[in-house]
């Protein structure tokens, strides 16, 4: 959870001004979160606290309100409708990540991805973005080697993770669904020699930085078994006592 928050935060100089090279400042004075933290806190309070996720969802976007939300989730969660609107996007797998810390078992990581995601987004792409990021994660914090999250989310979620980030890199733009952003995410984890790693390698792609970094490093978090002081240090200087009371309680639950 704190790596797809540290990804986040460190992809936000980026999102509108992308870069094609890992080469760059981790945290600068304009490094902040955006609506991929606040989301994915309000996913962790829903779990812990066993809350309505939809009215969490709307609470915690009507608290934090300037986050950089997309337009249809924004005007969802600022309504009185509990209706989902059909998003592919990939928003829904930018606030899963604790989700795959949370669970034991991969039928309810399946499940409770499905849930969660399908509130606003119901769109098959949508649900199955939140799930393969959701398992990928379940995955690596339970011994799973590469080859093995490689092979598991390509067969069951039909990404294509065959290609290089060296190939991809060049000709990549910007793109928020989930078909064309999480494979490149995971790939990026894949790729990986470290947590700091991952989310550089995301970044590079000079896509939805933010997001494929928090994905990224969400399940780069879980692989190689924690945060680095380092980042970790910078990543809670920067997020509200709130925020962190979550994150702190959602560590010792699981």
């Amino acid at each position: 959870m704190l790596g797809a928050i540290a990804g986040d935060i460190i992809g936000s100089v980026y999102e509108f001004a992308p870069i094609k090279s890992t080469e760059f400042p981790l945290f600068s004075p304009s490094s902040t979160f955006t609506d991929d933290t606040v989301l994915t806190v309000a996913i962790a309070d829903a779990l812990i606290y066993e809350k309505d996720i939809c009215s969490t969802l709307k609470e915690y976007t009507k608290n934090f309100p300037d986050r950089g939300y997309g337009r249809s989730f924004f005007t969802w969660a600022m309504s009185d409708s509990k209706a989902p609107y059909n998003s592919w996007g990939n928003g829904s797998a930018m606030r899963t990540s604790p989700i795959g810390f949370f669970f034991k078992e991969e039928k309810q990581i399946l499940e409770y991805a499905n849930r969660f995601a399908s509130v606003t987004h119901n769109h098959p792409h949508g649900i199955s973005g939140a799930q393969a990021v959701s398992l990928a994660i379940f995955l690596a914090r339970n011994g799973s080697g590469k080859k093995e999250i490689r092979r598991t989310i390509t067969s069951k979620f039909d990404y294509d993770l065959s290609k290089s980030l060296s190939d991809i890199r060049p000709s990549y733009q910007f793109d928020v669904s989930c078909q064309g952003s999480i494979p490149q995410a995971i790939l990026a984890f894949l790729e990986s020699s470290d947590v700091e790693n991952a989310i550089r390698l995301a970044i590079s792609l000079g896509g939805d930085a933010d997001t494929m970094a928090a994905i990224a490093g969400a399940i780069a978090e879980a692989f190689y078994g924690g945060v680095p002081d380092h980042i970790a240090k910078q990543t809670r200087q920067r997020l509200p006592k709130a925020f962190l009371s979550v994150i702190d309680d959602f560590y010792t639950r699981i």
